[in-house]
């Protein structure tokens, strides 16, 4: 019963949350516009009808059905109109304002959001290399304790989750099986293959365990640094014998490491900075797994731990800026790789799928805790509005940068574009993302069925 209620409670959050978005939206016009003269005939949250409304002044303020939008209706702004307070009538560079205004509410919004995930944690990650697993991938392939990554395949790093993003998004590829990096890491896996084999036996006690860990540690990291295969499958034999010698186990037979053709790994490069120096590592290799049997494409992951920041006040703001920030560039990022075909269109998702993954990270959090559950929604919600302040300042038709554009074209050549012209183009552009909108519903909720997938 009260994980139902709570589960409820995440829901009527997650709609608040959502409105919110949409009152700090609307609200940017609403406010520029006031302060500018405009006069705005009514602002509303939600879209259909209307549920109640009062009106004040000259504005009419109503809250209406479905809690899926808003808007803030100006005088003029899609009609003729002869009211000296009309939006067309204002000056070029007030109406400019006004309709960046949104788009800057939703990243100050974004912010807020961002400050308050911030401010609950104990530290926060740099970008500096602290140490590494046993199994690391990337420990052979160039990357050394103390480096400060500056840049994955060319997308500068700033934050962690810059670096969380760069590798996300960086390509799997086929290379060839016969690497070295690749023998030696399957030399350390095999190892640690070993040591977890141990620990899950069940038979050796902590002070043991943490002896045999040294042994491995030490094994992994003399196999990561050396030069051949043979060098490698040497030191592998070596600690095998030595762990066995620690434990007195002798049933574990020392394997033999099978060399594939071609392995699928995420490689790219990666810039450091080493000793204050900038150095470039070519074709470093990242951990590439498969979470099951079934998965086709292998994930990714980040395989080393990176030095914490310390908390004060100066570094909760700094990291509230810098991974807003971080978030804003992601958005951008994904959006031009978007154009260039980097992602399909089965990587996009609307409000369906952004609610069944709101849906899923809030059932996560859960299991763990209501707080856990509610910062996991608002981390969502944060994405939400720094990627619809990003998205709607894009120069499209209908948007609001499309909007800005031609208002930057009449104040470049002092005249206003055509009313009309402008209808067209902005109808066009609204049957365009409308009809792109539909096509990505019906995706998301293709992908929900138990045949969609």
């Amino acid at each position: 019963m009260l994980h139902i209620l709570a589960v409820i409670a995440l829901i009527i959050i997650g709609v608040l949350l959502f409105e919110l978005i949409i009152f700090f939206h609307e609200g940017g016009h609403f406010l520029a516009a006031k302060k500018s003269g405009v006069q705005v005939n009514e602002f509303a949250l939600g879209m259909g009808p209307k549920l109640f409304s009062f009106k004040k002044g000259e504005t009419t303020y109503s809250l209406r059905l479905f809690p899926i939008g808003g808007y803030c209706a100006m005088e003029g702004e899609d009609e003729e109109s002869e009211n000296p307070r009309a939006f067309t009538n204002a000056k070029v560079w007030k109406r400019m304002i006004i309709i960046v205004a949104g788009a800057f509410m939703n990243i100050v919004l974004g912010l807020i959001m961002m400050f308050v995930i911030v401010v609950q944690n104990p530290s926060y990650s740099s970008t500096t290399i602290d140490s590494f697993p046993q199994n690391s991938f990337s420990a052979n392939c160039g990357l050394q304790k103390g480096d400060t990554i500056t840049k994955i395949n060319g997308y500068a790093i700033w934050t962690a989750q810059d670096m969380s993003f760069a590798i996300a998004t960086s390509k799997c590829k086929e290379v060839s099986g016969d690497m070295t990096v690749i023998y030696k890491q399957d030399c350390a896996i095999e190892l640690c293959r070993l040591y977890l084999e141990l620990q899950d036996s069940k038979k050796y006690d902590e002070k043991k365990l943490d002896g045999l860990l040294n042994i491995l540690n030490e094994g992994v990291e003399k196999i990561n640094n050396s030069e051949s295969k043979s060098a490698a499958k040497s030191l592998m034999d070596d600690y095998y014998a030595k762990i066995e010698a620690a434990t007195g186990v002798k049933e574990y037979k020392i394997p033999d490491i099978e060399v594939k053709k071609t392995r699928q790994r995420y490689q790219t490069n990666v810039e450091v900075l080493r000793d204050g120096k900038p150095v470039t590592l070519k074709n470093v290799q990242f951990y590439t797994y498969l979470e099951s049997k079934d998965q086709e494409k292998p994930s990714v992951s980040i395989d080393f731990y990176v030095k914490p920041i310390e908390k004060n006040f100066g570094t909760v703001l700094q990291q509230t800026g810098a991974q807003t920030v971080a978030v804003a560039r992601m958005v951008w990022s994904s959006l031009i790789g978007l154009a260039q075909g980097a992602f399909t269109f089965n990587d996009i998702s609307g409000p369906v799928g952004a609610a069944s993954a709101i849906t899923q990270v809030a059932s996560k959090g859960l299991e763990n805790s209501f707080l856990e559950a509610f910062n996991n929604i608002l981390y969502m919600m944060m994405l939400i509005s720094v990627n619809l302040g990003v998205f709607n300042m894009l120069p499209f038709p209908a948007l609001d940068g499309g909007r800005f554009l031609f208002l930057l074209i009449e104040a470049v050549f002092k005249k206003p574009i055509p009313r009309k012209v402008e209808q067209i183009v902005n109808g066009a552009g609204l049957a365009i993302l409308l009809l792109f909108m539909a096509a990505i519903t019906v995706k998301d909720i293709w992908v929900l069925l138990p045949f969609g997938k």
